[in-house]
């Protein structure tokens, strides 16, 4: 299931070098494990070289209120206003695949940007920063295991 970033991501402007010279097609595959419960909130986010949130990318699960369980992403993105503007969607199953597409600026890939995916389950226990993959042009297609509720997590660069 493909899920579109509207306007190409309401983090664009953040996340892009001035007047978005280039951009490219990144999409991001998250396969879930079988792990025996609800659904999966998830987050998907970018960090600078240095560690700084720099931008929303999805949030898979609805309820504003188990988002705190997203630590990781909860605390980095707690002072972006317009972190969930057009990239939220439905909770994902276990056993699924989440599917995310993004428009990313050209500077942002080798440039020491992260990737990064937390996962909460309910009843379970939380797992932030569950993935982290360096954005680069040598990383697409290489797929990284998760520590708990994650199978996988590659990339693609078009």
């Amino acid at each position: 299931m493909k899920k579109p970033v509207l306007a190409t991501l309401a983090a664009a402007c953040a996340l892009a070098v001035p007047a978005l010279a280039q951009s490219r097609e990144v999409t991001l595959t998250t396969q879930l494990k079988n792990y025996g419960g609800d659904g999966a909130y998830l987050a998907v986010y970018l960090t600078d070289a240095k560690g700084a949130y720099t931008g929303t990318l999805w949030v898979a699960g609805g309820k504003a209120k188990y988002h705190r369980h997203l630590s990781d992403w909860n605390r980095l993105s707690a002072g972006d206003a317009k972190r969930l503007q057009g990239v939220t969607g439905a909770s994902v199953g276990a056993g699924r695949t989440l599917k995310v597409t993004a428009d990313l600026a050209d500077a942002l890939i080798d440039a020491g940007y992260e990737i990064h995916v937390d996962a909460a389950v309910e009843d379970m226990r939380d797992s932030p920063s569950e993935v982290r993959l360096p954005l680069t042009a040598a990383g697409a297609g290489k797929a990284q295991t998760g520590k708990q509720y994650i199978q996988s997590v590659s990339y693609q660069i078009k």
